[in-house]
Parts: structure tokens; C-alpha cells; sequence
């Protein structure tokens, strides 16, 4: 699944409308306040390019707008590692891997699952590389 990719900020807000559900921009803004230095402005503008993104939602409630995600926070996250790793030579990607588990703080259970799941990862004799000449410095692009 591709999605519209989202900015850092427009994270954010989505972070905070998939906890809530449904929301408002005046509670958007209250709990953005608490950890941002953005003017309401900035956070406004911020939903209205989410609603052109078609990830938020709205409808009208009287005079103020209900926002809600028409995306779920998995279904963004997948995009997002897929977009990721499609910018990664695939002869790095185990290393890529590596160091993200070395930087992400898991429970017992979080290694228990990615241990099952390199169990069960079929695996292959060599990975190709898929870039393009220039692009990295493996083998297959050496020239001599």
C-alpha cells in the first residue's frame, strides 16, 4: 500500500487524532502545545494539508469540524518502512535491520516476536543489489 508521504510535523498531528480517534483542532492544539513550540496557525495548517492528503477525515459539528483518520497508524507505518527501505542498497538492508533493533527499546516480548520471525524468514543464497550504477560501492558496480 503507498500513502502520501507525511512530513515529521504532520506526523504529529496524525499521532495525536489516531490516540483520540475523533477530534477537534482546539484539542489537536492542546495536546500539541504541551510538546511543540507551534503556533495554533501552524497546527491548522498542518490538518488542513492532512485533509488534502485524504489522511484525515472531517465533518461538520456546528460550527467546528470533527477530525478522524481515513488512514490507520499500521497501515502509515508500513508505508513508511517500505519507502525506507526502497532507499536502502539491498545488500545494506540486514545491516539496516541490525541497527534499528540496536536503537529501538523493546520489551521481551518485542525479541521474542522478531525472534520468531527471523525463524521463519526464508532466506537466499546471495542478495542482489538494486541500485543503480554509482549509487553504492558494492561489486557489482566496481569497475576496473
Amino acid at each position: 500500500m503507498s500513502l502520501n508521504k507525511i512530513s515529521e510535523a504532520e506526523w504529529q498531528v496524525m499521532r495525536v487524532v489516531w490516540a483520540k480517534g475523533e477530534t477537534t483542532s482546539p484539542e489537536i492544539i492542546a495536546s500539541l502545545s504541551e510538546t511543540m513550540n507551534w503556533k495554533p496557525a501552524t497546527i491548522k495548517t498542518l490538518i488542513g494539508r492532512l485533509v488534502k492528503k485524504d489522511m484525515l477525515g472531517t465533518k461538520a459539528d456546528g460550527n467546528k469540524y470533527i477530525y478522524r483518520p481515513l488512514v490507520t497508524e499500521e497501515a502509515t507505518l508500513k508505508s513508511a518502512t517500505a519507502d525506507l527501505f526502497s532507499r536502502v542498497c539491498a545488500k545494506k538492508m540486514g545491516n539496516s535491520i541490525i541497527d534499528i533493533i540496536n536503537e529501538a527499546e523493546l520489551t521481551q516480548e518485542d525479541v521474542q516476536k522478531i525472534q520468531q520471525a527471523l525463524g521463519n524468514k526464508k532466506t537466499v543464497s546471495e542478495v542482489t543489489c538494486n541500485c543503480i550504477p554509482g549509487q553504492c560501492e558494492c561489486q557489482e558496480h566496481q569497475t576496473n
